[in-house]
């Protein structure tokens, strides 16, 4: 798909330089008109059940897709922070175990490790090196009574792209459960959860994916279902569920034993959509195209002086570029007012381009810092 047909599918770029992908993507043109064709059909809602009916089925085998899963690993969640809520108490965790993650993490991939804490679990953090995760760090944390690292395949703030590879190979030498948020990098960065290793993910929609709000999934790995032991237990948590009044609490033995019951539909309608979309254009030529944006950035940013947070060693780079200014706050609020859409995180303005942006909007940043109106 051509740069030219691919920016037809967002019009905000006639307005706006949208820069601003890790935080909220906009819905791609034929997202909208999905969710708006799905809404029109419920008015029937005989005709929608009927036309919808694989719903279920094409979200989870374009997903599985996406990772390399199988759809029986993928379970429909509200968001990430849902996701890991469900990992972290499905996993058999006993008093005196202990769960390791970055002090760069998202508070999504932190709460619900910290609050297992009343559970006896201790929560080690490791100090972060160059902005993420480094192996030989982890390593040092790492006892007999680890049970779970927990990562993003890229920090949100940083955009650190962890050694997902490395890490896994650590976890599964030493019996560990790797438990990855995907939200950073999924849609723009390729990831196999086999070749990885990983063994609970979880990720919403609204950033790389661009998909909606309020829909994302969990991976859970085959070989490990049977011993999650769901938190909590719905109508369509079990088998044989249309037999509402033989209360057999056996849960199903695929991922669909975290969900409890009625989907959101419209959501789900709107992430296939998406996600569809990001395949046809490839997640490989995404990453190609969105780390060639952010070399143009990084490269213009700094002639101009100023100084790049993020790691810049290749192997660590992803899509997400944040860089401090003499006054952050005024230099992030002269961006919004020209209509450059970027996010101010901590002392940081972060850049996050995605696959249907230009090599000009990127170089906009630095031209509308430091007070060149050429548009």
């Amino acid at each position: 798909m051509k740069l030219e047909e691919l920016r037809r599918e967002f019009p905000l770029t006639k307005e706006y330089i949208y820069l601003n992908h890790a935080a909220t993507s906009p819905l791609p043109g034929r997202t909208r008109a999905a969710m708006t064709r799905f809404i029109e059909a419920r008015r029937f809602v005989g005709r929608a059940r009927e036309e919808y009916e694989t719903l279920d089925q094409d979200l989870r085998q374009t997903l599985g897709q996406l990772i390399n899963a199988s759809p029986e690993e993928i379970s429909l969640v509200q968001n990430t922070a849902e996701g890991l809520n469900i990992a972290a108490h499905a996993i058999p965790f006993q008093p005196g175990d202990n769960v390791i993650f970055c002090d760069m993490e998202y508070p999504a991939n932190v709460y619900p490790w910290l609050n297992l804490e009343r559970r006896g679990v201790e929560a080690r953090i490791v100090p972060h090196r160059e902005g993420g995760l480094a192996v030989d760090d982890l390593e040092a944390h790492v006892d007999q009574r680890t049970r779970v690292v927990a990562a993003s395949s890229v920090e949100f703030l940083t955009g650190f792209r962890n050694d997902l590879r490395s890490i896994g190979e650590l976890c599964k030498a030493r019996d560990i459960y790797f438990v990855v948020d995907g939200i950073q990098s999924l849609g723009a960065i390729p990831l196999d959860v086999r070749e990885c290793q990983i063994d609970l993910l979880s990720c919403g929609g609204p950033k790389w994916l661009m998909g909606p709000c309020g829909q994302g999934f969990l991976f859970c790995r085959r070989e490990l279902i049977e011993e999650m032991r769901p938190a909590y237990a719905g109508a369509e948590s079990v088998v044989d569920f249309l037999n509402f009044r033989d209360y057999d609490l056996t849960f199903l033995p695929d991922a669909r034993r975290f969900e409890l019951g009625t989907s959101n539909l419209v959501g789900m309608v709107g992430l296939l959509a998406s996600v569809n979309l990001l395949l046809e254009v490839g997640i490989e030529e995404i990453q190609r195209w969105t780390l060639h944006l952010t070399d143009v950035l990084i490269d213009d940013l700094q002639q101009r002086g100023y100084q790049i947070a993020s790691c810049l060693r290749p192997e660590h780079r992803s899509a997400i570029i944040s860089f401090t200014t003499p006054d952050v706050q005024a230099d992030y609020d002269k961006l919004i007012a020209h209509k450059v859409i970027v996010a101010l995180r901590e002392n940081y303005i972060r850049v996050s381009p995605h696959c249907y942006n230009t090599e000009e909007e990127v170089l906009r940043v630095g031209q509308v810092l430091d007070g060149r109106d050429e548009r």
